[in-house]
């Protein structure tokens, strides 16, 4: 147990470092170009800002569930704090829908009335802004990718990033042409690209905070592996398995055992199977001589 806090503590000491260094350039230059963007009178600018907005505020909590899920169990919370990452995943994934919609709203409004802007102040700080994305982005990548937490905000990022290239677009088209309405015409292409990988999100860690069980595990090849390779067992029944944190699965289960077998040693090649097999290592498992008396049992 040593061993696996010491494990989780130095991801979040190194994840907290990148978060921390993507969330100080995000929103020091959020405030910049959401100046700009009212000055240039950019909706593309805008969006990227609000964007870079909703970053900080996914970064800040990305951090924050980073730093509290690294934090051991305790007598009130008996499987730590994992779970704290997997709800910055949902919250973070349900703001970018919110401010997706908005963008869309607000650009085929624009689409019918487009008004003025300053494609050259729009170029300027477009560019720079896809540099500091593009730094904030690899930074990110540079940290747990495996981490839901991180990806939800990975997606944010790449979503400023996306609305960044659709500024310097939406510029340079202005520059050459003056056709106004491509700057909302590209802020909903910027939408379109990103909705589909935030409701990914939100599905996903739904899917952990209802307690659904990993999209990897197959009940049904569980109960079969272990009837196979542990002869004692009878029949695995009752299976129940779910994920606490983005990762880490815990199961309970009954299994029917052979009179006379030795429980001992069905425990300890059931939890062998369990985890060189499924990656399950915290397993509860009721065994039974006899039939299950347990109404739930299937």
């Amino acid at each position: 147990m040593s061993g696996l806090h010491h494990h989780h503590g130095h991801d979040a000491a190194h994840g907290g470092r990148v978060l921390g260094g993507a969330l100080a350039l995000t929103a020091g230059f959020m405030l910049v170009e959401l100046a700009t963007g009212v000055i240039a009178g950019s909706l593309a600018l805008l969006a990227d800002a609000g964007h870079m907005l909703t970053d900080a505020a996914a970064l800040a909590l990305a951090w924050t569930a980073v730093r509290l899920g690294a934090r051991p169990a305790d007598t009130r919370r008996t499987f730590g704090y994992q779970r704290v990452r997997v709800i910055a995943t949902f919250v973070n994934g349900c703001a970018l829908l919110f401010i997706v919609a908005w963008i869309a709203i607000e650009a085929i409004r624009r689409l019918f009335a487009p008004p003025e802007v300053d494609a050259t102040l729009v170029l300027y700080v477009g560019v720079l802004g896809a540099a500091i994305n593009l730094a904030v982005f690899a930074m990110l990548r540079r940290g747990d990718a495996h981490d839901m937490n991180i990806a939800a905000a990975s997606l944010h990022v790449l979503g400023d990033l996306l609305g960044s290239v659709a500024a310097i677009i939406a510029a340079i088209v202005i520059l050459l042409t003056g056709w106004m309405p491509i700057d909302p015409l590209l802020s909903l292409v910027v939408c379109a690209l990103i909705v589909r990988s935030a409701w990914v999100l939100v599905g996903r860690s739904a899917h952990i905070l209802m307690e659904g069980s990993p999209d990897w595990l197959d009940v049904a090849e569980l109960r079969r592996t272990l009837e196979a390779r542990v002869p004692a067992i009878r029949d695995v029944h009752h299976v129940h398995c779910w994920l606490v944190g983005p990762q880490d699965a815990l199961l309970t289960m009954h299994a029917s055992v052979a009179v006379g077998a030795d429980h001992s040693s069905v425990l300890r090649d059931a939890k062998t199977v369990l985890a060189e097999h499924f990656g399950i290592n915290h397993a509860t498992i009721q065994l039974e001589p006899d039939e299950c008396f347990d109404r739930a049992c299937e």
